[in-house]
C-alpha cells in the first residue's frame, strides 16, 4: 500500500478522492525513449486523468543545449508551469504513461525550482486504468496562475562537479542504468557515446527500487536496496543515468528512504560518455 506523502508519492485512491479540487493540479509528465516510437502527447490527448495538463520535458527545457531535456532557466520554468495552471502553494501530482518513469523527472524539476508541494502518482496511468478510474480525452483549458521559481542549485550537479566528486570521493555517485550498460557490456542507445561508467560510481538500476506493478517500494525495502549496493543514505549522493530521467527515480526513492542530501547530474552519461578526456570505468 502506498504511504501517501504529498511531497513525494501519493496513491491512486488519494488522487481519485481529490479530482476536481482546485488546489490540486494534475500533470502528465510522460516521456518515452526514442527507440519506443511512442508519441506521449498524442497518447495524453487520447486518454488522461481528468483535468491533467501535459508537461513536455523536452520543451520545458534548455532547448539551446545540445544535450537532451536539460533544466530550463527559472524564468522559463515559471512561465510554462503558470500556463499549465500551477500556482504557488498548489499541490501538484505528476504521473506518466509507463507507471513510474519520467514523472520522477518532473517531480525533481519542481523541487529544483523551489516548489515542495509535488508528488508522483504511484503506479501512474497503468494502475489508474487497471482500477477503472475515470479518464478523459482532448486537452482541458488551464487558467494561468501566479508562480515564482526559486532555484535550489544544491539539487543539481554539472560535469565539473561530478568530475571532482569522482576524483575526491566527497559525494557518492549512483548510476540508475542497467548493470550491462553500467559495466560497459552493452552499447549505449544514443550513438557516439562510450560504454562504461563514471569511476567510483555505484550501480542501482532504477527498476530495483520498483515493485513488479511499477509502484515504488516502501521505505524499509528501499533502504535495503541501497544498503546492498553500498550506498550510504546518510552521506551526500549524486544520481546519474543516461540523460537525467531515471536518475530522478533514484532521488525520489532516496527521499522516501530518508536521505537528506541528494542531487542529480543533469547531463548524465549523454554528456560524460561523449567527452573523450573524461575517464571511464568498466
Amino acid at each position: 500500500m502506498t504511504e501517501d506523502d504529498p511531497e513525494r508519492v501519493v496513491s491512486t485512491g488519494w488522487l481519485a478522492a481529490r479530482l476536481g479540487d482546485p488546489e490540486v493540479r494534475v500533470l502528465d509528465g510522460s516521456w518515452h525513449m526514442p527507440d519506443q516510437n511512442r508519441d506521449a502527447r498524442a497518447e495524453h490527448e487520447a486518454g488522461h486523468i481528468p483535468g491533467a495538463q501535459f508537461f513536455d520535458i523536452d520543451e520545458i527545457a534548455d532547448t539551446a543545449s545540445a544535450l537532451p531535456h536539460m533544466l530550463p532557466s527559472a524564468e522559463k520554468f515559471a512561465s510554462r508551469v503558470r500556463r499549465l495552471g500551477v500556482g504557488d502553494g498548489r499541490q501538484v501530482v505528476v504521473y506518466d504513461q509507463s507507471g513510474l518513469f519520467s514523472a520522477a523527472r518532473v517531480w525533481w524539476m519542481f523541487k529544483v525550482f523551489g516548489h515542495d508541494a509535488v508528488a508522483v502518482l504511484d503506479g501512474g496511468l497503468p494502475k489508474w486504468r487497471a482500477e477503472g478510474l475515470p479518464l478523459e480525452a482532448g486537452q482541458p483549458l488551464a487558467r494561468d496562475r501566479h508562480f515564482i521559481a526559486r532555484k535550489r542549485p544544491e539539487l543539481v550537479r554539472d560535469v565539473t562537479q561530478v568530475a571532482a566528486a569522482a576524483k575526491l570521493g566527497g559525494e557518492q555517485i549512483v548510476d540508475a542504468r542497467s548493470p550491462a550498460r553500467f559495466r560497459g557490456e552493452e552499447p549505449e542507445p544514443r550513438p557516439g557515446l562510450r560504454s562504461g561508467h563514471i569511476p567510483g560510481a555505484l550501480n542501482v538500476p532504477y527498476r530495483a527500487v520498483l515493485n513488479a506493478d511499477g509502484t515504488l517500494k516502501d521505505a524499509a525495502a528501499l533502504r535495503a536496496v541501497f544498503a546492498e549496493a553500498g550506498v550510504d543514505l546518510s552521506r551526500p549522493i549524486v544520481n546519474t543515468c543516461g540523460s537525467g530521467v531515471t536518475a530522478c527515480i533514484l532521488s525520489l526513492a532516496q527521499a522516501r528512504a530518508g536521505a537528506a542530501r541528494t542531487a542529480v547530474y543533469d547531463g548524465s552519461w549523454t554528456e560524460w560518455g561523449a567527452y573523450a578526456d573524461l575517464p571511464v570505468a568498466r
